[in-house]
């Protein structure tokens, strides 16, 4: 059902882009839009992992270069019945973390060195859990290829602005305009609302691979106040990025219909009901209480937790 659901989905953006095409450059313009949006899934479906991990500067980790951290996302593939993903590291700041690729045997899992410095090793755990439910569920492709899909609706959007008036009489030139305002609205849509009904779906996921379901949202809360206050270039670069996040890669308001993730209140309200289910008893977080992230001294950006030095974070060691 959740795969019908996303070829559906994607069929919907396919026929927007067309439909785009059409009302830019006729039956013609239909054709090419189809043949695009062809090539763009095809392209995106084997290059989605290389596509993302670039645009962020990722560097791949293995066992001897980061044993703690590719340990733990190993014994939690592991636990999830499935392949262990290539592990990457970001050296940004910004806390947050991602995963990317096609299917569960061509997967990465990328955190940054902020997310590493400011959690403690269960929060990790749970993060990186989350992260495995995504490539298990295949939800990883599908938020590549919409986001690719959406963009490209935005662009060709553009393109008709500047393009599509040509010899056209008034009702044509009047659904020109329609269609380059409503077309990118209706994709930003669309994209957002697959982003976040698979949120919900990938933190029940992670919780029941880590077992721990309050140690996720403990990160949750420390990571969207984290990233709303420490920039993410990546991000102010091309927004549609922030769907691929675990919150989002910037400061948005809560379950809005133009919200790439569930407020996160929602999503620690779900997992306290989860943890209860699961009957685990560990105290919930205090989302409205959750301090800033600490500065490391003589830094501006670079955020630093109050536990002992570990292999997690590479640059707590010497």
């Amino acid at each position: 059902m959740n795969m019908m659901k996303t070829m559906m989905l994607l069929a919907a953006l396919t026929a927007l882009f067309m439909a785009l095409g059409f009302t830019i450059g006729g039956m013609g313009g239909a054709m090419i839009a189809l043949v695009i949006a062809a090539g763009m899934n095809l392209f995106t479906f084997w290059n989605a992992d290389s596509i993302v991990l670039r645009m962020h500067g990722a560097r791949e980790v293995d066992a001897r270069s980061c044993p703690e951290f590719v340990g733990l996302v190993e014994g939690l593939a592991r636990r999830a019945g499935m392949p262990a993903p290539r592990v990457y590291i970001i050296d940004s700041p910004h806390p947050n973390a991602f995963a990317t690729g096609r299917n569960p045997a061509n997967a990465a899992v990328a955190a940054t060195t902020g997310l590493l410095g400011m959690l403690d090793r269960d929060e990790i755990e749970g993060v990186m859990a989350h992260e495995l439910a995504h490539v298990r569920n295949h939800d990883t492709l599908i938020m590549t290829m919409t986001a690719t899909i959406a963009g490209a609706i935005s662009m060709l959007a553009n393109f008709g602005m500047f393009f599509g008036g040509g010899r056209r009489n008034g009702s044509q030139m009047l659904a020109t305009i329609l269609a380059v305002f409503v077309a990118p609205f209706a994709a930003m849509i669309v994209q957002m609302a697959i982003s976040r009904s698979r949120e919900y779906g990938a933190d029940r996921g992670g919780a029941e691979i880590s077992g721990k379901p309050r140690a996720l949202a403990s990160a949750l809360a420390k990571l969207a106040h984290g990233a709303a206050h420490i920039p993410n270039p990546v991000v102010e670069r091309n927004p549609a990025a922030a769907a691929l996040y675990i919150v989002p890669g910037m400061k948005r308001g809560g379950d809005s219909l133009f919200s790439t993730h569930p407020a996160t209140e929602n999503r620690i309200a779900h997992l306290e009901a989860l943890a209860n289910e699961m009957g685990v008893l560990t105290p919930s977080p205090n989302f409205a209480a959750m301090p800033a992230p600490r500065r490391a001294a003589g830094s501006a950006s670079v955020p630093r937790s109050k536990r002992r030095p570990s292999a997690l974070n590479p640059h707590d060691r010497s």
